[in-house]
């Protein structure tokens, strides 16, 4: 099953949805340690892995963590090739002076924005796909 990749249809056709739970960023040495995390995703680097989970479970860890951030989920299939979709969406956020952290996952991309701007994210979103459905029934 392959996702959409035509970057009109997917601004257009786009749920933005902004969940409940404050996330961070941390970083582990500790491959015992990450194995018992309930991450929303793991990431290996050279100088460790990345871990994003909630705020609550790396205080409840003691890891240190940086970025407390708020996730929105696109609900749209996008292709993993798609050209330029993250690309515009990061663009018009950053035009709001908004920095915003994205994950590609297999079905679904994956905005970590800012805590103090999540709602502001989301319409934003929000706002973006409505013009882009307003273009495409043109």
């Amino acid at each position: 099953m392959s996702g959409v990749s035509n970057i009109e249809e997917l601004i257009s056709s786009m749920r933005a949805e902004l969940l409940p739970d404050v996330y961070v960023f941390a970083t582990t040495q500790d491959e015992c340690l990450a194995s018992t995390v309930s991450a929303k995703m793991t990431f290996r680097e050279a100088e460790g892995l990345t871990l994003i989970l909630t705020r609550e479970e790396a205080d409840r860890l003691a890891l240190k963590h940086e970025f407390p951030c708020r996730m929105i989920t696109l609900n749209i299939h996008s292709s993993l090739d798609a050209v330029g979709f993250m690309a515009r969406l990061t663009t018009h956020l950053a035009q709001l002076g908004m920095g915003v952290n994205p994950v590609s996952a297999f079905y679904h991309d994956h905005l970590f924005v800012p805590e103090a701007a999540a709602q502001e994210a989301l319409e934003a979103l929000h706002s973006l796909a409505n013009t882009g459905s307003s273009n495409q029934s043109r």
